[in-house]
């Protein structure tokens, strides 16, 4: 495997766009932003949820996969493209990668960060079949004018109860990335949100 064969065409370019597009996808929570994912990673990673990777990772951000996504090729391409160590525990993570989002652990499962050092918990980058479909649930809060809808699927029942728990002990907290083809969007810790 070369670095060139799963890499982006023009690498600090579309690291840098795939970063913008995160950011503006924080910045707005619930937005859909636009991503190009990467082409010839292994599956099931994909294309967007490797653009993150080659975008946030690096030697320093230990990241879990869920059973889904904890495949030998998988964890091989991270290590290579990004040096970030694959870690057995959701809790021991800066970043946890889910191919499963319908089996997501307990949010709390993940590193919340401490009262001191509430950006040391966990990202979650979830890889959703589609951003257009499942139940509505309407976002509020910073970045967001009045109010926010957003969907995507396949998501656990309670997804919006543990939304509202994580919110619940702002600033520590989870933030989740939610990707699909050729998009990205995020909730934030910050945000709170209801049943559209």
């Amino acid at each position: 495997m070369t670095a060139t064969t799963h890499d982006f065409e023009g690498p600090v370019f579309a690291a840098q766009s795939t970063f913008r597009a995160i950011m503006q996808a924080i910045a707005r929570p619930g937005s859909l932003q636009s991503i190009e994912g990467l082409k010839d990673v292994p599956a099931p990673l994909s294309g967007e949820a490797a653009a993150i990777a080659l975008a946030l990772f690096d030697h320093d951000t230990p990241v879990w996969l869920d059973p889904e996504l904890a495949r030998p090729d998988v964890a091989a391409w991270l290590r290579f493209h990004t040096g970030a160590p694959v870690v057995p525990e959701p809790a021991l993570a800066i970043f946890a990668l889910v191919g499963d989002p319908a089996g997501l652990p307990p949010l709390n499962a993940f590193d919340q960060g401490s009262a001191e050092y509430p950006d040391r918990s966990t990202t979650l980058v979830l890889q959703m079949a589609g951003l257009a479909e499942g139940e509505t649930l309407v976002l509020t809060g910073p970045g967001i004018r009045d109010n926010q809808a957003f969907r995507a699927a396949p998501l656990p029942d309670d997804m919006a109860e543990r939304i509202a728990a994580n919110r619940s002990q702002f600033p520590r907290g989870v933030d989740l990335l939610f990707t699909a083809p050729s998009q990205v969007a995020a909730i934030p810790r910050s945000v709170r949100l209801k049943r559209g």
